[in-house]
C-alpha cells in the first residue's frame, strides 16, 4: 500500500499527489461517460490542470479530496471528496467518482463512501454531511440511499447538461443517523 490514510477491506484512501496527474485520473474527467452525470466534461482536462489543481489543494482548508485505491493492485480507481466544510455548521459536501470502469458495481464507492464519512462524523466532528446529483443517477441515488441518506428535495433544473436542463436531487445524513447505523450493522 502506497501512504493509506484511511483503509478498508478492499480499497484505501490516500491523499492524492502530483503523480496522479500523469495517471489515468484526468482522462476520467475527458470521459463523457464517466462525467454523464457530473458537472465535468465541459472543459478538457488536461495533466497541466491536474497538476495546478494538486499542487493548490493541500491548501483548500474547506476540502479534502482522497485518491481511492485497490489494495490488491495498488490501481488509482476513483476520488472523493469531502468539500464546502463548515466548522462553524460542522458540515460538508460530499462526492465521489469511480473512474477505473473495471472497478464499477464491485462495491468500492460503498467501502470508500463509509470510510470518508466515518472520518468525517468522527474524526472531523462534524454533524452534517449532504450531496447531490441528478436525478437520471440511478447509482449515486442507490448510493445515497445506501448510507442511509434522506431525500431533502428536487431542485428543478439545476444544471445544464448536453443541451438542456437537468433536475438534481439532495440527500443528507445526520452524524447520529450514521453512528446508529453503524452500530445496527446496516452497511453490512
Amino acid at each position: 500500500m502506497n501512504n493509506p490514510f484511511l483503509v478498508g477491506e478492499t480499497i484505501y484512501l490516500r491523499g492524492l499527489d502530483v503523480e496522479d496527474a500523469r495517471g489515468d485520473y484526468p482522462s476520467w474527467l475527458n470521459d463523457e461517460s464517466s462525467c454523464k452525470y457530473s458537472e465535468h466534461h465541459v472543459f478538457p482536462y488536461s495533466a497541466d490542470l491536474a497538476v495546478d489543481y494538486l499542487t493548490k489543494l493541500p491548501l483548500q482548508k474547506d476540502k479534502i479530496m482522497l485518491a481511492v485505491v485497490d489494495k490488491k493492485s495498488d490501481t488509482h480507481i476513483g476520488n472523493i471528496t469531502l468539500l464546502a466544510i463548515s466548522s462553524l455548521h460542522r458540515s460538508a459536501e460530499f462526492s465521489i467518482m469511480i473512474g477505473n470502469r473495471e472497478f464499477l458495481g464491485k462495491g468500492a464507492s460503498k467501502e470508500a463512501s463509509l470510510l470518508m464519512l466515518n472520518h468525517g462524523f468522527n474524526t472531523m466532528n462534524l454533524h452534517r454531511i449532504c450531496c447531490g446529483t441528478m436525478v437520471l443517477n440511478s447509482s449515486m441515488r442507490a448510493l445515497a440511499s445506501y448510507l442511509g441518506m434522506i431525500e431533502e428535495g428536487v431542485f428543478r433544473d439545476e444544471v445544464y447538461k448536453e443541451g438542456k436542463y437537468h433536475d438534481t436531487i439532495r440527500y443528507s445524513i445526520l452524524k447520529d443517523e450514521f453512528n446508529n447505523n453503524l452500530a445496527s450493522n446496516r452497511y453490512k
